[in-house]
């Protein structure tokens, strides 16, 4: 995977990713960004949870200029809740830089709307029903649109968009640059493509299935402020010969490999701002045996090919699929076992799930060690030390001394003092470290066949709250009656159609009123 500084950004958008935590890029956005820097026309087939946000909104904040004051810039999204996390991920993308995001959705004042088109954003986030009321509005005019962006155009083809981005798209200039990013490509994504898009290139991630027979993995439940200590009982109960620790951003790692020094364990950081003479040093010292302990990440460890790591820990979840695959390939090598462990806290659960479908493999549960397993795991490793220079019989000239001591006091307490005096006791160091955001994934809505009728359960927690609908003070009764909700394309209004008590004058506004989602699109 590449890095970002290797797509030859600005310096203000590098930083801002670097800000945000992230160094290597996903599949998708490796595969985008270079074309998109280029003003290419392309379609996108990605699932939710690749980082596809920053795929397009990389190079879309890189080449906007800041002195600007027209629209030149339209990205459409299927639902306010979408809208809303990518107007979020454009805004952390070009804070350094100054580009201004407006996101315009169903559901919010449209009086505050116009007030925030009034400070003349650049980039305008929004769904197909709302922007098609600003435009009937004239308060969005897209007459000096270089950009236009389609993102989870299935979903928006599945909601009845057609028309609306039909009716948008032809009031864009036809000298532009279009994205189209979709999980699927049916027929209608790519007779879409066809008339809107010029000569397009096509960019798909297939994420690998994992296929690691010999690597047993696990998660482990637990809190962010848990995290340090449950790494601490880990590494005891399991005693790693090599164990790899792979943190998300480089202050994690620096963080993480001075707080296990303090607390008694053998370990060095590893992470893209050492120098390669540093770097060399650190992993001479992990393949010799030197530190036991080798926390990275992801950009540090790639191509990384140490044999006889026997332990992978997720101290943070990995921003996608291929990372995690990517991550626990460190060990099982060469036929040989290896174990691998994912820290997950609870907002993080969905994302995990996420990771479990797309790579095709369940990973199963496991309990926090306790303090009585980690003492015991530490103990076995005393143990057999001892052993092993009793097989060696190296240790002859301290018989006479043994003989003394045993004359003196009970064996068993002898070898038990002993015993805790080569295990070490653990320094009794407080650790804080810098917590570190969750990395959520949304969840994708059941699929929603032509009659608009929902398949197989509920959408959500949030489905049931009652939205007005916004074309004549009518409400909606999805929430007071167990029924199958509409496609929003047949919310028209006029004389009660659509929304129930819709006004003769029609709602434009058919923008998808569920449950809010978690954000995926923190995966940079």
């Amino acid at each position: 995977m590449k890095t970002f500084q290797e797509f030859g950004l600005e310096p203000k958008v590098l930083r801002a990713i670097t800000e945000m935590g992230f160094e290597e890029s996903t599949p998708i956005q490796e595969k985008t960004i270079p074309l998109a820097l280029e003003g290419r026309d392309l379609i996108g087939q990605a699932q939710t949870g690749t980082g596809k946000t920053a795929a397009f909104g990389v190079p879309l904040v890189n080449k906007i200029d800041v002195n600007e004051e027209r629209i030149v810039a339209l990205i459409m999204c299927p639902t306010r809740e979408l809208a809303i996390q990518v107007a979020e991920e454009i805004g952390k993308l070009g804070r350094f830089k100054g580009t201004r995001s407006l996101a315009i959705y169903g559901g919010q004042d449209i009086v505050k709307q116009i007030r925030g088109l009034k400070k003349k954003p650049q980039i305008i986030i929004g769904t197909p029903g709302r922007l098609l009321d600003h435009i009937n509005r004239k308060t969005i005019k897209l007459d000096d649109v270089q950009t236009v962006i389609l993102d989870e155009a299935d979903e928006m083809l599945d909601m009845g968009f057609m028309d609306d981005i039909t009716t948008i798209l032809s009031l864009v200039p036809q000298n532009r640059q279009t994205m189209l990013f979709s999980a699927t490509m049916p027929p209608n994504i790519q007779k879409l493509g066809n008339q809107f898009l010029t000569n397009p290139e096509h960019v798909s991630v297939i994420p690998k299935q994992v296929s690691a027979p010999l690597i047993q993995q696990a998660y482990i439940e637990v809190h962010e402020k848990q995290k340090f200590d449950a790494l601490s009982r880990l590494l005891d109960m399991e005693s790693p010969e090599l164990a790899i620790i792979f943190g998300r951003t480089k202050r994690r790692v620096d963080e993480l490999a001075e707080a296990l020094q303090k607390r008694g364990y053998s370990a060095e950081g590893l992470h893209g701002d050492l120098s390669q003479n540093q770097r060399d040093n650190v992993m001479r010292k992990f393949r010799d045996g030197s530190i036991d302990v080798l926390v990275a990440t992801d950009v540090a460890a790639r191509g990384l090919d140490v044999s006889g790591v026997t332990h992978v820990v997720n101290f943070d979840l990995p921003q996608d699929p291929e990372s995690y695959v990517h991550r626990i390939g460190r060990t099982g090598r060469a036929g040989k076992e290896g174990t691998a462990w994912t820290f997950v806290t609870p907002r993080e659960l969905d994302h995990l799930h996420f990771i479990e479908k797309v790579t095709r493999h369940k990973i199963p549960k496991k309990p926090l060690p306790s303090l009585a397993e980690a003492l015991e795991g530490k103990q076995k490793v005393t143990a057999e030390r001892i052993l092993e220079v009793l097989d060696s019989e190296t240790a002859g000239e301290f018989k006479g001394m043994a003989i003394h001591l045993l004359e003196q006091y009970d064996s068993v307490n002898l070898l038990a003092a002993a015993l805790k005096l080569l295990t070490g006791e653990k320094k009794d160091v407080t650790i804080e470290l810098t917590p570190e955001d969750p990395i959520r994934a949304r969840k994708r809505r059941p699929d929603v066949r032509d009659s608009g009728r929902k398949v197989g359960g509920r959408y959500g927690s949030g489905w049931g709250d009652r939205r007005r609908s916004e074309g004549g003070g009518g409400r909606s009764d999805y929430g007071s009656r167990d029924r199958y909700p509409r496609r929003d394309g047949d919310n028209r209004g006029g004389g009660g159609g659509g929304y129930r008590g819709g006004s003769a004058g029609g709602n434009r506004d058919r923008d998808r009123d569920r449950a809010p989602r978690s954000s995926e699109e923190t995966l940079v």
